[in-house]
């Protein structure tokens, strides 16, 4: 009796490992453990990617694991150092690849592109494709590439300035003038909203950058004091919303003309029944220069020596569906980096669709993939609107992020 019950035992502890060896990598043999930060509306959209992508019987299933980003990026780097856990394939946004890749935290597609012809540059939008060559090898295939660009109410802009889109660009010049107008009737001409892009679009604009040669940072600039001088400036003229005040709820109302915002963000303002909403560029300095900030959300394959090569086959096989298939992605209000897409006349009909329609267009899309973008934009997140809005002196508080993200930079290249 002691030895069949020690016997059970005993395989009772061994069925309890197995269990805990496979819920640890997160993975059965058949399935492919795929991690994306889509946790909000379009995570729906991406669910039915996954699931119709299943109904075709695949030999590996793809499991959809959606986390919220700040989570992901934290669990990213426990899981590659310590092996285990680790996803078979994840989006990550394109800003941090670069990174990524001088961690030694990713594998190359190198070996599989070969095998799948299709996944090439001619097939995607070059501003998401690009990221992922660095030395020569093939780290990231895009997903898609999601700009911040300009909503507009189109009773306004008619009202206000009739002619001020004919060239699809809104210059700021040309809303100073509307807002000239318009402010006489209480509407703003344009609201303030996520700082970091709105900085780096006009700062791009004016000729600045981030970097210059990849490693040192380039933050105070005379390009980067005028580029804050030009937006404080329409704040003291009271042509935005004031401090403290939600410009989205302006807009959504009827009280600005203008709304900066993510492609992403449409299916919000769908859901105001009475906005009558177009979408156009970024607003420019000249309409000689179009800048549209941009990131892409890129499928990468994190350093693991666990994945099997028929897992690997499995993730070409998914990831060349997704170029087939996007459409639902473009549905949730992004901009899909594979170029199939843009010939389905529903796609064609998406407000968001006209910055890759024009491949001329496409070249305004500008993604900032400096490997220290994290440090960079951290001190953006801080300074702009406190500096727009009169708490901060502007050449005091580009001297101090300068000086930020340089001793970060300094700390991290001694690791």
């Amino acid at each position: 009796m002691k030895k069949k019950t020690a016997l059970m035992f005993s395989l009772l502890f061994i069925f309890i490992f197995a269990l805990a060896g496979c819920s640890s990598s997160g993975s059965s043999k058949n399935e492919i453990v795929y991690w994306n930060p889509f946790t909000g509306p379009d995570g729906e959209n991406m669910k039915q990617i996954v699931d119709a992508y299943n109904k075709t019987d695949p030999e590996m299933k793809i499991k959809n694991v959606s986390i919220g980003a700040d989570d992901m990026y934290t669990k990213i780097p426990t899981v590659v150092n310590s092996g285990k856990g680790i996803p078979d394939l994840t989006v990550v946004h394109a800003e941090r690849i670069k990174m990524f890749k001088e961690n030694d935290m990713l594998s190359t597609f190198d070996d599989q592109l070969d095998s799948h012809p299709e996944i090439k540059a001619g097939n995607y939008v070059p501003a998401g494709w690009n990221i992922g060559e660095l030395d020569g090898s093939r780290y990231s295939v895009p997903l898609d590439v999601h700009s911040f660009v300009m909503y507009y109410n189109k009773e306004l802009v008619e009202k206000y300035g009739p002619n001020a889109l004919e060239d699809n660009v809104i210059t700021f010049d040309e809303m100073r003038e509307m807002g000239e107008l318009s402010t006489k009737d209480g509407i703003k001409p344009m609201g303030i909203t996520w700082t970091r892009p709105i900085f780096l679009s006009i700062y791009h604009q004016l000729g600045g950058d981030i970097t210059n040669d990849g490693e040192t940072p380039t933050l105070n600039t005379p390009e980067a004091v005028e580029t804050l001088e030009l937006l404080k400036s329409f704040v003291d003229d009271k042509l935005t919303q004031k401090d403290g005040e939600d410009p989205g709820q302006l807009f959504r109302t009827g009280k600005a003309i203008f709304y900066p915002e993510g492609i992403w963000m449409q299916n919000s303002l769908n859901e105001s029944k009475d906005l009558n909403w177009g979408l156009t560029n970024f607003p420019q300095v000249s309409p000689d220069k179009i800048v549209n900030w941009t990131s892409s959300h890129q499928f990468v394959m994190l350093k693991s020596e666990e994945r099997s090569e028929e897992k690997t086959e499995g993730i070409m096989k998914f990831l060349d569906y997704v170029r087939e298939n996007s459409l639902p992605w473009a549905e949730a209000g992004q901009n899909p980096a594979a170029l199939e897409t843009l010939d389905d006349p529903k796609y064609q009909d998406l407000p968001q669709s006209f910055l890759l329609k024009d491949p001329e267009l496409q070249k305004s899309l500008k993604i900032f993939d400096y490997k220290y973008n994290g440090f960079v934009v951290d001190e953006i997140d801080k300074l702009v609107g406190d500096a727009i809005f009169g708490k901060l002196e502007i050449e005091k508080g580009l001297e101090a992020a300068q000086k930020a993200v340089e001793d970060k930079v300094n700390t991290k290249a001694k690791e």
